[in-house]
């Protein structure tokens, strides 16, 4: 894998900032991030505080191990006042109108699986689906005020979302081939629990070693109840019939996603996990080259994402549907090569398994969205994938008939 290769004008910026007191000039530490997200608000209740612990290991982690340049340090401390921001703002709103709490989020569907697996193409085309509301990156990023009806395709947030997720492609022109970025697409689910502070969509952006592995062990229940609570508030104002969403660690945490959404429909997409590792590496080796010049280690990520770690997850996922803590009726499987093949027919197929009716309006929807949007329509995305882990998934791919493609 070639390492991914900022601009000359971020590589300048950067060297300027090797000449100052960073933790100074860009401060990273508890203190400092809440003091301004609290003279900001204008208010300081920031609700429930189990936040404050994965909160306070994030900052040390940044301010050590990360290493970040000056780019990096700006786009977390930025990350993380708009996260609290959130926090102040959700507690102050709900506290105003309890109401909120009271709303019913009723069968959410829920897109799982390795990532690079087909997740974002087939979140994007289920959302066609004009009965189906999906949380966009610039709510998921700035829900309150909540989104109104009237203001929802013309909200200014859009635009200053839209600019903030872009600058990664600005930041490393790699990306935008690898991941698609804008402010009115899709937002995965880790974006709506960044206000938890326990949230893989934190442990990706930059390398937060401590922080990743507590992430790993970590009661994520306070999550997916912040989770529910964005989505009270986004569909507050802007009613939602069924909410589509997305993201592949879901897959490792069903028992506790059903036990917040109990009647969740969860969708676990399949592809040859050799395929989506290679992929899913370069990902991370591109959103860490936006915030540190230190060498990714390339090798320690596919140790944790493919061979026998990964197969354990995937194993799991197997073993919870065996012993019904995964109903067979709340998850359906969705192959790579199929979505593919016949992209009406894999959503027929997912749509009869939940007892669901696809309008035919709904599969022109389906054609017409993928006319518009050829592969690699963003540019070639290039990376190598290694075989030779391939034993650990034997199980996983004789149970689910997933082709090998390499």
């Amino acid at each position: 894998m070639s390492e991914p290769m900022n601009p000359v004008w971020v590589t300048e910026v950067n060297r300027e900032g090797d000449f100052l007191d960073l933790s100074n000039v860009v401060p990273l530490d508890y203190e400092s991030l809440i003091n301004s997200a609290i003279k900001k608000a204008g208010f300081d209740n920031f609700g429930d505080d189990y936040w404050q612990a994965p909160l306070k290991l994030l900052c040390n982690d940044l301010d050590t191990v990360a290493e970040l340049t000056l780019m990096g340090r700006l786009l977390a401390r930025n990350d993380i006042l708009i996260w609290l921001d959130n926090r102040l703002q959700i507690t102050d709103l709900t506290i105003k109108h309890p109401e909120i709490l009271q709303q019913e989020v009723k069968a959410p569907m829920f897109i799982v699986g390795l990532p690079r697996s087909g997740t974002s193409i087939l979140f994007e085309v289920l959302a066609q689906d004009p009965d189906v509301g999906v949380p966009k990156m610039w709510e998921a990023m700035m829900p309150c005020p909540p989104p109104e009806t009237a203001t929802y395709n013309s909200d200014p947030r859009i635009e200053q979302a839209h600019q903030l997720v872009t600058q990664w492609n600005r930041l490393v022109p790699e990306f935008s081939s690898v991941h698609e970025m804008a402010g009115d697409i899709p937002a995965e689910c880790g974006l709506l629990m960044a206000g938890s502070f326990i949230s893989d969509h934190i442990a990706s952006l930059q390398m937060s070693d401590n922080y990743g592995a507590w992430h790993a062990q970590a009661d994520l229940t306070p999550a997916y109840e912040f989770h529910k609570v964005m989505l009270q508030v986004l569909q507050w104002k802007n009613p939602r019939k069924r909410w589509l969403l997305k993201a592949p660690a879901h897959q490792s945490k069903l028992e506790v996603l059903l036990k917040v959404y109990p009647d969740a429909r969860i969708i676990q997409t399949h592809r040859d996990p050799i395929k989506c590792m290679g992929s899913a590496t370069n990902l991370m080796a591109c959103i860490y080259k936006m915030r540190s010049n230190k060498a990714f280690n390339a090798a320690a990520f596919d140790e944790f994402l493919v061979g026998e770690a990964a197969a354990q997850r995937l194993e799991l996922v197997i073993e919870q549907r065996e012993k019904g803590v995964v109903p067979e009726s709340s998850i359906c499987d969705s192959r790579y090569c199929d979505l593919m093949d016949d992209p009406v027919a894999c959503v027929e197929n997912i749509y009869q398994h939940f007892n669901i009716e696809l309008m035919d309006t709904f599969s022109r929807r389906i054609q017409s969205y993928l006319d518009g949007k050829p592969k690699g329509k963003f540019g070639a995305h290039q990376y190598q994938s290694d075989a030779s882990d391939r034993h650990w998934f034997e199980r996983y791919q004789t149970h689910y008939d997933v082709p090998s493609e390499m």
